[in-house]
């Protein structure tokens, strides 16, 4: 876990020291697999505090969500669609869902059980 958390900074500063041009015709393509990744980090998060993260996870479902996000941004340029948007919207409701159920894990500290208990059975 914190492994992918340092890898994440460390790709951070070393694309800010050193940017590099992307092509414009690669753009999509890396819009989307860096979602799909900061969709697999995040849900990394969540994983580690409900104390359910497993390495083996964590990187297949990177290299799958990368992959897939891509093939489907591929397919999409090759049918003349934008495939790509459903792969941001999919990514980002899920980052949604991960971090309000990171807030749902972390609220019984402040809340009380009870009261967190109720608000998760009204889904």
């Amino acid at each position: 876990m914190y492994i992918a958390l340092l890898g994440l900074v460390l790709g951070v500063a070393i694309g800010a020291l050193y940017p590099i041009t992307i092509p414009l015709i690669y753009a999509r393509y890396t819009a989307v697999g860096i979602i799909g990744l900061f969709d697999s980090v995040i849900g990394a998060l969540r994983a580690n505090l409900q104390k359910q993260y497993d390495t083996s996870i964590f990187l297949s479902g990177v290299l799958i969500n990368m992959l897939f996000a891509m093939a489907l941004t591929f397919l999409g340029d090759k049918l003349s669609l934008d495939l790509y948007l459903a792969v941001v919207f999919v990514f980002v409701f899920r980052i949604f869902r991960n971090i309000a159920q990171m807030r749902y894990s972390l609220l019984p500290e402040y809340l009380g059980k009870r009261r967190v208990k109720e608000e998760l059975h009204k889904d």
